[in-house]
Formats: structure tokens, sequence, C-alpha cells
């Protein structure tokens, strides 16, 4: 099975059109959060509008996982906790969103909110311990922020990942955590794209400007992953649990960019 992974888009709609473009090469195409912007111009509600149709014409042209990020957030329930209220009610365009899961060709995908407080946290607890019992051949988590103290989540003075994650991680052992949040961790010295916590892959992509995002591509029937971005590219072996990036020299044959 093939799939790419983005994150942190900010409703750069060149990008959106990219994806749209590469999207029939892959079996899934998973955004890792912060699709919106809260900074833009353009109201959110506006945003929300163009993301739908976006997520749509994507979802006709293969299977889309997403999670909500920081940025997507747009209602506040009545305990406080504000959620992304626009990604709860995306099945009827053919998108998995938050607090979801399906089974691509025996990958488990679980898409997991940004939480906001006690609440919405204790609801991602349960979604795991209820999709850790679902069958797979593999579990892939889509999860905005990376974990906590983790070169994924470095970001030049200090870590700003999830601590939770992390013992989420430990305690349920999937097989790959796919994240953004933390845009310049695999740009910098001691930052990465990549880290292992036990036997879990943990991933970020990064964030870039430009029509094309960074982006990292899958393929789990070759235990292999590949990180493209404008400053070049990195390919691992997944298969290998002490295996280190290394740079791409060539672009394999199974990644469509």
């Amino acid at each position: 099975m093939r799939f790419l992974v983005v994150a942190d888009i900010h409703y750069a709609l060149k990008q959106y059109d990219w994806l749209l473009d590469v999207a029939p090469h892959y079996d899934a195409v998973v955004i890792a959060g912060d699709l919106l912007e809260i900074s833009s111009m353009v109201d959110l509600r506006a945003q929300i509008v163009v993301l739908r149709t976006y997520l749509r014409r994507i979802a006709e042209k293969t299977r889309v996982i997403v999670c909500s990020g920081n940025h997507d957030l747009d209602a506040e329930q009545e305990d406080g906790e504000r959620v992304a209220d626009w990604m709860l009610d995306l099945s009827g365009l053919g998108v998995v969103s938050d607090g979801e899961s399906v089974s691509v060709s025996g990958v488990r995908f679980s898409s997991f909110p940004w939480w906001d407080g006690p609440e919405t946290k204790k609801r991602v607890q349960l979604q795991l311990e209820a999709d850790a019992a679902q069958a797979h051949d593999h579990w892939v988590w889509v999860y905005h922020a990376p974990p906590a103290d983790r070169r994924v989540s470095w970001g030049g003075q200090r870590h700003y990942g999830d601590p939770d994650l992390v013992a989420w991680i430990e305690r349920f052992q999937p097989d790959l955590v796919l994240s953004g949040h933390v845009h310049q961790s695999p740009f910098i010295p001691d930052g990465s794209w990549v880290d292992r916590i036990g036997r879990t892959w943990v991933f970020n992509t990064g964030q870039q400007p430009g029509e094309r995002p960074s982006v990292i591509v899958f393929d789990l029937d070759r235990d292999e992953a590949v990180w493209l971005s404008m400053v070049g590219g990195q390919q691992l072996a997944l298969g290998e649990p002490s295996a280190r990036p290394a740079a791409l020299n060539a672009l394999p044959d199974w990644v469509t960019i």
C-alpha cells in the first residue's frame, strides 16, 4: 500500500491544487492537521467552504484521512473547550476525520482531534482503546502534534510536542504516528522528519511555502518511507528498527510528485 502525507498547509490553495493532481497515484492521502489558517484575511467560515470542496474533490480520486490542528478549531463546546466542529460531518464527502478510523488494504488509520482540554483528551483516550481492539496488519495514527522531547518536535530553542502522546505511544505501540505542527523540525539542526519510540516510527512532515508542500510518501509493501521538500529528500527503511534516514540520490519509481 502506498500513501502520501502532508500537514500544515494553512489554506495555501496552490498546495491543495497540487494534492488534487497527485492524489490518483496513491491509495490514500493523509492531511495531518492545520488545513486552515486563523491569521488569513479570508474569514474562517469562507475557508471552510473552500476546503470542503477541495476535500470532496480529492476524495473522488482516493481515500482521504484528515485530523484537526490548532488552526482548525472553529467552535466552542459547553465545557469551554474548542473543537473543529466543521470536521465532524465530513463522512458525506467521503473523508475520514476526527474521532474516526478506517481500514485500507489491511492498514488501520485512526484520526484523533486536537485536544483543547480534559474532555476532548478523554475522548481521544477512549478512541485509542476502541481502535486498539480492531484487527489490522498495520496501525497508523493521524495526530497533529508530534510527541514531546523527540527530534520531530524540536523547534530550535525547545520542544513543542505533546507529552501525553508519548505515553499513549508507549502503551499502544502503533506502527506509525503521522504529525506536523512544529513546522521547522525537519529543516534545522537536531530536528528531523522522523524518530522512534520503542517499536513505533513517529513523523513530522514539516511545512514549506510554494506550490508543493513538504511530503512523506510511504510504501508499506516495500517497508520504505521518503521525505521530500525544497531542500532535498531522504529515505528510510521502515523494516529496520535501527535505521537512520539517508540522503535520497534519485526519486524512486514508486513515488509520484
